[in-house]
C-alpha cells in the first residue's frame, strides 16, 4: 500500500503542501492517522473489488444452473 502523494492529500484535504508539512513536522499523530486512514480506504477498495468480482462468479454460475435446469 502506498502513501499518498502530497498532491492528493492537498486535493483531499484542502490544504496546501506548507501546511501539510507543518503537520508531519508539529503533529506527527495528526499526520500519521491521515497516512493509515488512506492505507486502510485502499485495502477496503480492494476488498470491495474482490467482493464485487465473487458476486458475478456468482451470478454467472445461477445463470449456467437455470440454463440446465430449462
Amino acid at each position: 500500500m502506498n502513501v499518498p502523494s502530497l498532491r492528493k492529500l492537498e486535493s483531499d484535504l484542502q490544504v496546501n503542501k506548507t501546511t501539510l508539512h507543518n503537520w508531519k513536522k508539529n503533529r506527527p499523530k495528526l499526520f500519521e492517522f491521515i497516512i493509515e486512514s488512506y492505507k486502510n480506504k485502499e485495502m477496503l477498495k480492494k476488498h470491495l473489488e474482490l467482493l464485487i468480482e465473487q458476486k458475478e462468479l456468482i451470478e454467472k454460475e445461477i445463470s449456467v444452473t437455470k440454463n440446465i435446469i430449462n
